[in-house]
């Protein structure tokens, strides 16, 4: 059997199984205008953005340029953090909808669960010390159920065909749930080989929410963001270099083949024409044989032990972990935080 072209939403809609990430962390995003029209015309058709990568102007440009009728393109945006008033929420899809010059978003994220203090145009107020951290907004990181009510608007306004959630935990999700009245489409999570976050999977299984996997290659997050910043990536293990050369594949297009066969679309970032046809090209081939699936499947308990950290609680190496730039962990499923209403290098 072939690994899968498209998905389902909960609300019938499709969306492809690969996409282009457009997140450019130090690259800067002189590049991203010709790695969209590179990509659409290769046949990508999902493009994966947010408010706050700074870049939907260019992506859109790139849309309008490439000549791809716009209903062929499914396009991803967020919620940027200051946007999470009730109020602001519907102001910051029409930010998005400006800088991309569209009238609607196929699917659009709450970025994260938490929130920034937002000042003048919603910019993010950083910390008085000059330690360049943001300003947290205990209050609305506790609210993103209000946040979410006041995306389901934007359903029924037409402005978003689809919404979902982004860097979501199964604690934070059965909580948004029990007052949705919109399961959310999506929730799009750091996922790859190294961190497979099967529970979480499980989870959204049952609950119809499709997985969708940012850094599905293990990615390089901004550095105030990153953990383990000297730990190798999935594409460098030497299983994965090993499953690679057997099969005659890229050790990149092992770990997209192994998130599509798990039920998982991905959005690998890239901006050279040849390593985007090289993921694209993972679409629709053979599945994996079942003794490699499963070979990577367990990977990430092979890694555990050395990496230390919060490798054991995560069950994996999670290479997005902003904890330490916000002072709490949005990840934990023991408590719901923030708990606190200050940060520790608050005096």
């Amino acid at each position: 059997m072939a690994l899968p072209t498209h998905y389902t939403l909960n609300n019938g809609v499709s969306v492809p199984a690969i996409g282009l990430g457009t997140f450019q962390s130090a690259d800067g995003n002189s590049k991203v205008k010709d790695a969209v029209i590179s990509a659409l015309k290769m046949g990508y058709r999902m493009i994966d953005g947010a408010n706050a990568y700074g870049n939907e102007k260019e992506i859109g440009e790139a849309i309008r340029e490439s000549g791809i009728p716009r209903e062929e393109i499914f396009v991803v945006s967020k919620l940027a953090q200051t946007w999470h008033g009730p109020d602001d929420v519907e102001r910051g899809l029409d930010m998005s909808l400006h800088d991309l010059q569209l009238d609607y978003i196929d699917l659009y994220l709450m970025h994260f669960p938490h929130a920034y203090k937002a000042g003048e145009n919603n910019k993010t107020i950083r910390h008085p010390s000059g330690n360049g951290k943001p300003v947290i907004d205990y209050d609305l990181s506790r609210r993103y159920p209000d946040t979410w009510a006041a995306m389901e608007k934007l359903v029924e306004s037409g402005k978003a065909r689809s919404i979902g959630i982004s860097n979501f935990n199964i604690l934070k999700t059965k909580r948004l749930l029990q007052t949705a009245k919109i399961v959310p489409a999506v929730n799009q999570v750091e996922l790859h080989p190294y961190l497979p976050q099967q529970e979480l999977l499980d989870f959204s299984s049952r609950h119809g929410i499709l997985l969708m996997a940012h850094q599905p290659l293990g990615g390089r997050p901004v550095g105030v963001v990153r953990a383990y910043p000297n730990h190798p990536m999935p594409t460098e293990d030497p299983t994965i270099r090993s499953i690679a050369s057997k099969l005659d594949m890229t050790p990149s297009q092992i770990c997209l083949a192994w998130a599509l066969q798990r039920g998982t679309p991905v959005v690998p970032k890239s901006n050279t024409p040849a390593h985007q046809l090289e993921n694209l090209s993972v679409s629709g081939l053979p599945k994996l044989p079942e003794e490699i699936f499963q070979t990577l499947q367990n990977l990430a308990s092979t890694v555990i032990g050395d990496a230390g950290g919060d490798a054991i609680k995560d069950k994996g190496i999670r290479f997005l972990n902003p904890s330490k730039h916000l002072g709490f962990d949005i990840f934990d499923e023991e408590e719901d935080q923030p708990v606190d209403d200050r940060a520790p290098w608050d005096t």
